[in-house]
């Protein structure tokens, strides 16, 4: 068996366990769906109600996002109280076969978040951008989550089940919200949206930003999230082989 074909089976079995989490479906898909209603329903800010629906779109769908990549490490702190890590250790795949095979499983289920919340948006409010917006935002926040997939999964290997879901839940909502997914940054004091402008969701949100303007991603956002995907990718790096000096 060659390697593509041990992670994929690896990726389609965490895939089916995943699926099968009610919870995951409901809450990590219908959260950011029912914020998204009520932001864009309630009150509306400062810009008028189409650019709002737009604004709150790439926002929500960037949240919806965050949170379903940050969740993949909760099942992985699971997992390692389980003994499933310790079972994966003695399987042909490789520690690092493994890292990937769980970052592609939390990306993939990355995209019905971003997906749910953009129809909404489309049947809901009537948000309407060009054809290849449409198409170029999903995947743009798509493969702009993998650092929050790499953060959920390095505290998935380095915490305990408990802490690894406070964490990830604290977390989830201190990038979303210093990052402007909920509000916009032009309403925070002046020091706040400086420091909003090195974080990772207020770079990942830009991606989907720009796309609705019609603009190009930024050169300096992209590098930002970047550099903390490699941050973040270190992270698990470590996290892992630690865990399995605890096996």
């Amino acid at each position: 068996m060659s390697q593509a074909t041990l992670v994929s089976s690896y990726v389609n079995l965490e895939l089916r366990r995943t699926l099968r989490d009610t919870g995951f479906v409901i809450f990590g898909i219908g959260t950011p769906v029912l914020m998204y209603i009520l932001f864009t329903n309630v009150g509306g800010g400062s810009e008028s109600t189409r650019e709002w629906a737009v604004t709150a779109m790439v926002g929500l769908a960037a949240y919806g996002a965050l949170s379903a990549g940050l969740t993949s490490g909760t099942a992985v702190a699971e997992d390692k109280a389980a003994g499933w890590l310790r079972q994966l250790r003695i399987t042909p795949l490789s520690p690092a076969q493994v890292v990937v095979g769980r970052a592609l499983t939390g990306s993939l289920m990355v995209l019905p978040a971003i997906v749910v919340v953009l129809l909404t948006a489309m049947l809901a409010n009537g948000v309407s951008i060009e054809p290849y917006q449409w198409v170029v935002l999903t995947l743009l926040l798509w493969v702009g989550s993998l650092p929050f997939t790499m953060l959920g999964i390095a505290n998935g290997y380095q915490l305990s089940p408990q802490t690894t879901n406070v964490t990830n839940i604290v977390t989830n909502l201190l990038l979303a919200l210093v990052g402007g997914l909920w509000f916009p940054i032009s309403e925070f004091p002046g020091w706040l949206a400086a420091v909003a402008k090195w974080t990772p969701g207020y770079r990942f949100g830009e991606l989907g930003w720009a796309t609705v303007d019609g603009n190009a991603p930024s050169l300096t956002g992209v590098a930002v999230l970047a550099a903390w995907l490699l941050v973040f990718g270190g992270y698990a790096a470590y996290a892992y082989r630690r865990s399995g000096r605890k096996a």
